[in-house]
């Protein structure tokens, strides 16, 4: 199992998801994709996670917390089912049983949270209000907000360039749809980006995406 994977937030991170491989987890039937990964079952993670049908993992609380994105199918636990486009957090301390009964695929990111963020999210993005973002062609929809980190879908119309600007504590981007450009290159759905604190670019999408992206956390 890896261990201190791109574990360095110093230097920019480029991860086409679509061809890395499939990692078995301890749970039968749950398989994952590593992004980075700080020991081989505990501390910070981020990975996509695959559930075959009627899988699931044991109980286990979460050190630091957890969040995820569900990509596809429908991801259950103690507290619920979760569908397609859902975001949730469950944070420092928290525990739940996950499984899911027809399968599901998540972005999940544990043990980044702020222990003094103790706030549950459940939100369908599918029957959240979009905002309209600083440059034209550019949509919000803010996910969640504590201190300096900062969660939020990003939808850009064809042809949308935002401003230059800087990340003080760093970037992290999964492209969910369309492709996302900037002067270092293209990223395509399925591309997982993390830009270092301090880093700059000027992004834009010429034929429109959606992307997850969270600010502040590095």
């Amino acid at each position: 199992m890896a261990t201190n994977l791109n574990m360095n937030f110093d230097i920019p991170i480029v991860i086409d998801t679509n061809v890395t491989p499939w990692v078995n987890s301890p749970a039968i039937g749950v398989e994952r994709k590593m992004l980075e990964r700080q020991d081989s079952e505990a501390g910070r993670a981020t990975t996509i996670v695959r559930f075959s049908p009627g899988s699931e993992f044991s109980p286990h609380h979460h050190a630091g917390g957890e969040e995820f994105f569900v990509l596809e199918g429908v991801f259950s636990d103690d507290t619920g089912d979760f569908g397609s486009g859902m975001y949730v957090r469950n944070p420092d301390g928290s525990h739940h049983r996950p499984y899911s009964t027809h399968g599901a695929q998540i972005f999940v990111k544990l043990g980044h949270m702020n222990p003094e963020d103790q706030t549950y999210v459940r939100l369908d993005t599918n029957q959240t209000e979009w905002l309209p973002g600083l440059v034209t062609g550019l949509s919000v929809m803010p996910l969640h907000q504590y201190k300096t980190e900062s969660v939020a879908l990003v939808k850009w119309q064809p042809g949308t360039v935002f401003n230059q600007h800087s990340h003080p504590a760093g970037e992290e981007i999964l492209v969910l749809d369309g492709t996302f450009e900037d002067e270092h290159g293209r990223y395509q759905q399925g591309t997982w980006l993390r830009n270092p604190p301090g880093s700059v670019h000027t992004p834009y999408s010429t034929e429109g995406c959606t992307i997850f992206v969270k600010t502040g956390h590095l």
